[in-house]
């Protein structure tokens, strides 16, 4: 995996609870001076490992620059990132970082922010309009590509040819992107001999587990799932699980994490290949366009952030992943340590 750009210093224990304390307590008064005219205000959807390792990118690259962080997640609720959005607009930031959660309901509250001098950095997804100074993005339609790919060869290698495929999306968390993934994913399994008996739709993984249990149930000779985001990938894991269908049901999915790179490296050999985004690089680039912006620098309007994937053909890089992440959290208690996180 190709990863030319990571300059990474990532602080973990405490900083993960309380960054702009503990970045005040790092620098002296000339860079805390200069922080005090960069406060980057961070608003995620939930709390699951994509955030977490985003998160690390973008305290990372705050504490590279000397720059203070306030973190917030919406849950999802539209009404309750409004809020926060207002708050930071008070709290006078110079920028908010957001992944919208809906481009038409998102938009006053983020034009609102714009229109105060807010630089406003969007990822993983946008809105239209003058408000964003950039987006950060992988290609939504490559990731479910790339996993089609993984599917297509295993189809022909291991299944001759022939496959009944049921799919989980997410269309209820994010439509857009759920459609681009599903999209870019059958457009590299189509071919004589496979067929999409079942489309259901579940993002997280509790409910994943149900809903991938009744299209096993429904389809009897269903022999592959695709799940279009990690809690969908690791309900259709646990459903193949539940159902005693190892080695005859084959999950393929997407947005890798330590979980789904356990998944991969079981012997039980449900996961096939996972694909996503680079979420570390996500949030280190998004914060350099914010730097940028609040500086009257020039800042790509659209950066895409290419997709990373793993799969059971490439263990030792499985492995590697996995062991990066832990060394990380558990090697860094206090930022008097500073790591390297390049999985």
């Amino acid at each position: 995996m190709n990863r030319k750009r990571i300059l990474a210093i990532t602080m973990f224990v405490g900083l993960m609870s309380c960054p702009v304390a503990l970045a005040e307590g790092l620098i002296g008064e000339k860079e805390r001076a200069a922080a005090d005219k960069k406060l980057i205000g961070e608003i995620v959807l939930q709390e699951d490992e994509f955030t977490r390792v985003f998160r690390i990118g973008v305290e990372s690259a705050i504490y590279g620059v000397g720059a203070r962080l306030l973190e917030a997640k919406s849950e999802s609720n539209p009404d309750k990132e409004q809020s926060l959005v207002d708050t930071y607009i008070s709290r006078g930031v110079n920028a908010i970082i957001i992944s919208p959660i809906d481009a038409a309901a998102s938009a006053p509250a983020l034009d609102r922010a714009a229109k105060a001098g807010i630089k406003v950095i969007t990822f993983n997804s946008t809105l239209g309009g003058d408000a964003p100074s950039a987006f950060v993005k992988t290609d939504q339609e490559q990731i479910g590509q790339a996993t089609g790919a993984a599917t297509a060869k295993f189809i022909k290698d291991k299944l001759g040819g022939k496959a009944k495929i049921g799919i989980l999306q997410f269309k209820s968390l994010s439509p857009e992107r759920s459609g681009a993934r599903v999209s870019g994913f059958l457009g590299a399994v189509k071919g004589d001999g496979v067929d999409v008996v079942a489309d259901g739709d579940a993002w997280q993984a509790e409910k994943a587990v149900a809903v991938a249990g009744d299209i096993i149930a429904a389809n009897p000779d269903i022999n592959v799932l695709f799940a279009a985001n990690e809690g969908g990938t690791i309900g259709a894991v646990q459903a193949v699980r539940k159902a005693g269908k190892q080695g005859k049901i084959f999950v393929f999915g997407s947005d890798p994490s330590t979980q789904l790179a356990k998944f991969l490296l079981s012997d039980d050999d449900v996961l096939q290949a996972v694909t996503g985004q680079d979420d570390y690089m996500m949030g280190f680039r998004a914060v350099e366009a914010a730097i940028a912006a609040i500086d009257g620098k020039p800042v790509e309007k659209v950066i895409i952030v290419p997709a990373h994937g793993f799969d059971t053909n490439h263990q030792s890089a499985v492995r590697d992943f996995v062991q990066k992440f832990e060394d990380n959290t558990a090697d860094c208690p206090t930022l008097e340590k500073i790591c390297a996180w390049s999985p």
